[in-house]
């Protein structure tokens, strides 16, 4: 009898010695249990952004549709992009959902869903202009946002030599309407702006066959939240495969560009 009280005396002292067990991970009961999921985003048509002071977008009807699936609601809060990684550490929001890229660096500090969207740098033109490879741009005048993606494709293009002028733009839209009047022959931007452009006027524009490259989008979450970020996947996973992520692709953008 002595033994076993002296041996549940140790097993006692060195449980007290040990760290504390880490609690589970109740990122997905916590979502569930408040019934809603705080969607972080910012100005970033056509994935998320305001319209008529309703927040809308690619990005934002899929967020709608993981909610509902999760049976709880989708809250939605505008944050400064820059602080975007603050806003999601400090719980001010559940998830960073925008056109986010995933890149290295950001696996640092986010954890990433699955890649949903593949997005390429293209080029966009008048219906008809002929230009559908990156070497038909030479001696063209060709339209790029300042500091752009875009701008940084064609510069790191060998076709960059042979363009007859880059012409940057503030915004895009600048682009747009250049390219309208004949002021420049082609635009290089992200392939969600340019599916979005085309599919407002399709008759108007076109996009070139051949890309400069691409980059996945993903959501972000924190890193602890493998279990709300596992649950997401899969509802994805499962709007993709009844055909709802689908709809609402070609509703942004005219066709699926979902990537599987």
């Amino acid at each position: 009898m002595k033994k076993v009280i002296l041996f549940i005396t140790m097993m006692m002292l060195v449980a007290c010695t040990q760290a504390p067990v880490a609690e589970g991970d109740l990122s997905l009961k916590t979502i569930e249990d408040n019934g809603k999921m705080i969607v972080g985003f910012t100005e970033y048509p056509p994935m998320g952004f305001k319209e008529n002071g309703e927040v809308t977008g690619f990005d934002i009807d899929i967020a709608k549709e993981v909610a509902e699936r999760l049976g709880v609601e989708a809250e939605f809060v505008y944050i400064d992009w820059d602080a975007k990684v603050l806003e999601l550490n400090g719980k001010n929001i559940d998830m960073i959902w925008n056109g986010l890229t995933i890149t290295a660096d950001r696996e640092k500090e986010i954890l990433f869903s699955k890649p949903y969207f593949d997005n390429r740098i293209v080029i966009i033109s008048l219906k008809d202009s002929g230009i559908d490879k990156i070497a038909d741009l030479s001696s063209m005048k060709v339209g790029v946002e300042l500091q752009s993606s875009g701008q940084a494709a064609v510069e790191g293009n060998a076709v960059f030599t042979s363009i007859d002028e880059l012409v940057k733009y503030t915004t895009i839209t600048e682009a747009i309407l250049d390219l309208k009047a004949g002021g420049i022959d082609a635009i290089v931007a992200d392939e969600i702006f340019a599916r979005y452009a085309v599919s407002k006027e399709a008759n108007q524009y076109q996009v070139a066959a051949e890309v400069f490259n691409s980059e996945n989008y993903g959501i972000g979450f924190r890193l602890e939240d493998v279990a709300l970020r596992d649950k997401v996947d899969a509802i994805i996973d499962e709007m993709a495969a009844d055909g709802t992520a689908i709809e609402i692709s070609m509703k942004w953008f005219g066709e699926d560009l979902l990537k599987r």
